[in-house]
Parts: C-alpha cells; structure tokens; sequence
C-alpha cells in the first residue's frame, strides 16, 4: 500500500507500509518514466535523465545528509549510470562530497543457470570520513551485486572506524533490495551505535523479477524487471496509455550498462525482443492479448486500435537507428 508524502508538479514521492525500520519509498518523475517506457532513451541522454530525477528526488525529500559525511559509492557499473555525485551537487550545491568506487559483477552459474556469483570484484577505491553517510544507486534484480557490496562496505566502515550514520540507495529494482537493504540495516544497527536510517528508493515501482514459472512468453529470468504483479507510482501507471508499445516492453530497463555504455549491444537486445514479438503476432496474438499477459490491470479500451505486427516493425526501425 502507497502513501504519497511528496507531491510536487515533476516528482512524487510514495511511502511503502513495510513493518519494517526500513524506510521504503516508490518515487516518480518524467525522466524516469520515460526511462521505462522508451528504448530510444540511451546512451548520455539516458544516464543524464537519471541523474535529474535523482536531483529532484534529493531536492524534494529531505535525507538528512550533510556535505562532509556524505560517501557517493559507485558499485561499478551500474552504479555510474545513477549520477549520484552530480545530482548531490546540482541539488544542494555541494562540490566537496566524497565518491568512492568498488566492483561487483555478476554472473550466473553453469550448473545452475537460475543462481548466480560474483565476478570482477577485484577493484576497490574507498574513502571513509570520521562521520559517513552512503549514498549509493544500482539495478537490483536477483540482489546478487548488491548484497555483496553493500556487506563489503559495511565490513570496511567497521574496520576503519567510521561512525556510519545512513544509506540511501536509489534502485531500478525488483523486492530483493528491499530484502537485502533490511538486512544491511540490521547489520549496521548491530555494529554501530550511531546508526541513523536506511532509506530505499525505488524509482516508479517495486517491479517483478520474472522466474521459469512466471506466465509471460518472452523473459529473461533473474534479470529482467516487469510491470506484471509489481507494485507501481499511479502516474507510472497512468504513463503506459501514451503509447501501445509501452506496457509490452520485455524489461524497465533493459541492461543498464550497455543501454549508457555500449548502446549498439543494448539495441541488438531490444531489437531482439521486438523480433519475437513480431513471430508471436505472426501467429496469431493479438495486441490485447499480449497486453492482458505483460500488463494485465490495464483496460485495452483506453488503447487506439493496435496492429501487434505493425507495431513490432516500428519499434525495431526505431532501435536499428543506434546500429548504423
């Protein structure tokens, strides 16, 4: 259940009710909404939107950071995709706040495709003021990344002595961030006296991580986040009737590192997606029918009458533009 506590004309900030000390909100604003609904948003012009959004959310909610405690923690790479050490600066004219950065790489297990394990976690460039508060961004799907950094982070705080007061962590993410998040705040509670809060932001909603027995034909299991059974802003929502492609689209996000860092890859995937689409609708499915699957509480009537087929070429013309 949603609680709005922030309403401003280009953000709204919605708390979760989650019994926990964990302090969970779903933000919306149109950079992030365009974000999930429009592939064409890539490469600088994706990564740019983010860091305003972020912006925004920082200007509107206040997180109790301070300028010289505050530890912006770029978990390599999809933490550069966030912006986070310009958002600071741009939304409270900070210029001598902290960054750090440490890689976590994921990557699923050949016995057991369905689990995964860390990779190229060799690389760390931490800093710790006497007084620290995280400030951290990532995609969360299976959580794997981000449990292991973030318990990284907390086991070198300790060790240097810091006195860690907060973190917050801005997510395209599924409820693993949630899960995990809880645990971090627990873990901090236990090792340091002064500890404060944890807030987590989820950027337009709480979003399903689809497995082999989820109900959709097209998924990439333990890495996609889809609309379906997800809990949603009601402006994100309402945003899915701008256009028919939008509510179909496989993932919210697609691979956030190469959607900022290597787009004609990135493109190859959404392309691809919209190839299979285009077979389905060859034999046969109909636009309301592949909605009621990927979106099921929306109302097809709100839709113009759509051709699957004919949006399918669309959408994969306007991707190949990023492969010429």
């Amino acid at each position: 259940m949603l609680k709005e506590i922030c309403s401003q004309e280009d953000v709204k900030i919605y708390g979760c009710e989650n019994g926990l000390l964990l302090k969970e909100f779903i933000a919306s604003t149109p950079e992030t909404r365009r974000i999930c609904n429009d592939p064409v948003i890539a490469g600088v012009q994706y990564t740019d939107k983010l860091c305003s959004a972020c912006e925004k959310i920082l200007k509107a909610y206040d997180f109790g950071l301070k300028e010289s405690s505050t530890v912006v923690v770029k978990i390599l790479r999809g933490g550069l995709n966030f912006g986070l050490r310009k958002a600071l600066a741009n939304a409270y004219s900070w210029n001598n706040h902290t960054t750090c950065f440490l890689s976590a790489q994921r990557a699923r297990n050949d016995a057991d495709p369905e689990s995964w394990h860390i990779t190229e976690n060799a690389y760390r460039k931490l800093y710790f003021p006497n007084e620290t508060s995280f400030v951290i961004g990532d995609v969360v799907a299976t959580g794997t990344s981000l449990q292991y950094a973030l318990f990284e982070l907390i086991r070198e705080a300790k060790e240097a002595g810091t006195d860690l007061k907060r973190i917050v962590f801005f997510t395209y993410g599924g409820p693993q961030a949630a899960t995990i998040l809880a645990q971090a705040d627990a873990k901090c509670r236990e090792l340091f006296p002064g500890y404060q809060d944890t807030f987590l932001i989820y950027l337009e909603g709480c979003f399903s991580v689809p497995d082999p027995s989820s109900p959709l034909s097209i998924r990439l299991t333990g890495t996609d986040l889809v609309k379906r059974d997800s809990l949603m802003a009601p402006e994100f929502i309402e945003s899915q009737y701008e256009k028919s492609s939008y509510p179909l689209e496989r993932c919210i996000i697609y691979d956030a590192g190469s959607r900022a860092f290597w787009v004609r890859e990135y493109a190859g995937d959404v392309i691809s997606y919209w190839k299979q689409v285009l077979e389905i609708a060859e034999r046969g499915t109909t636009f309301g029918e592949y909605l009621k699957e990927r979106m099921d509480i929306l109302d097809e009537k709100r839709f113009e009458k759509t051709d699957l087929i004919a949006l399918a070429k669309e959408q994969i013309g306007k991707m190949r533009k990023f492969l010429q």
